[in-house]
């Protein structure tokens, strides 16, 4: 006669399953509106205090420069991407995978592109400026004056005045001197504007219109297509159009950007701005020098 199987003990004991449980380790939670679900990206902290305010001036500026027909464009650095043949994220219909490195090691690529996108919120009309260097912000004017010498300047002729919308941080932050002091240099004395920045509060990047309006439509028309050539990523950022009827341009930049460009007191003082009544710190206006 066989001896009595011992008593598990508590560490030993099998866990139990819930009521209702299926067989093969799966439950029937579907019928109680159950679903597989990931994390949601939501929670930004605690909101700063002028946030509503700064919301309120953006909108406010917004409906001034619509009514007097003036260019408005919202603008920032898209996620930098690896050229090469590397994994993108997405699928698409083929009789076989696309093969792809296994491993996404910044030493294997060709280049680390930087996409800086203006978005016309007037036009609808997006434009790219890929680099291949630092995110600076000396690459961040530059962006948006070769936009303006390329495309806005030509659709605006006879304005006297830009509002540009952007994040508080990155390359274009509120507190970067650089930023202002080439948007004085590059901008408002070369070509006489009056440019008008407003910042969005930290945390706030997403409803900056060039993410939603510019950047998704982009990652959408490249989803699963790896970006492997400088060519092939332009081309594929001028290939995204919506029903809407956004269209984008795309130009590459090969100019060098070093990092750690300081700027002192005294070029600073040297600037035309003015700080706006409001939220001083993320709204200002850099006018024109006189010769």
């Amino acid at each position: 006669m066989d001896p009595p199987e011992p008593t598990p003990t508590r560490e030993e004991a099998p866990c139990p399953r819930p009521q209702g449980w299926g067989g093969h380790g799966q439950a029937p939670l579907g019928k109680g509106g159950y679903s597989l679900k990931g994390n949601r990206k939501r929670f930004t902290g605690a909101p700063h205090p002028d946030r509503d305010a700064q919301f309120e001036q953006i909108e406010a500026k917004k409906k001034e420069f619509l009514e007097n027909a003036d260019p408005i464009v919202s603008v920032d650095t898209k996620k930098k991407e690896l050229v090469g043949n590397f994994k993108n994220a997405g699928r698409t219909w083929r009789s076989k995978p696309d093969e792809v490195n296994a491993h996404d090691f910044r030493i294997d690529a060709d280049y680390r592109a930087v996409p800086y996108g203006v978005y016309d919120v007037v036009a609808n009309r997006g434009f790219v400026n890929v680099g291949i260097s630092a995110d600076t912000p000396e690459f961040a004017v530059d962006s948006l004056t070769r936009w303006w010498r390329e495309d806005g300047g030509k659709r605006y002729p006879y304005a006297e005045r830009l509002l540009v919308f952007a994040d508080a941080g990155g390359s274009n932050s509120s507190r970067s001197r650089v930023f202002k002091v080439r948007l004085q240099e590059k901008l408002a004395d070369t070509f006489g504007l009056a440019v008008r920045v407003c910042h969005y509060p930290a945390g706030a990047s997403k409803w900056n219109p060039v993410e939603h309006r510019l950047f998704s439509h982009i990652s959408n028309n490249w989803t699963g297509s790896p970006l492997r050539t400088l060519k092939g990523m332009l081309s594929r950022i001028r290939g995204t159009v919506t029903k809407t009827g956004l269209r984008v341009r795309a130009l590459l930049s090969r100019k060098l950007y070093p990092k750690g460009v300081k700027v002192s007191d005294a070029e600073l003082a040297e600037l035309e701005l003015e700080r706006g009544e409001v939220c001083p710190g993320w709204n200002y206006t850099i006018s024109p020098r006189l010769a």
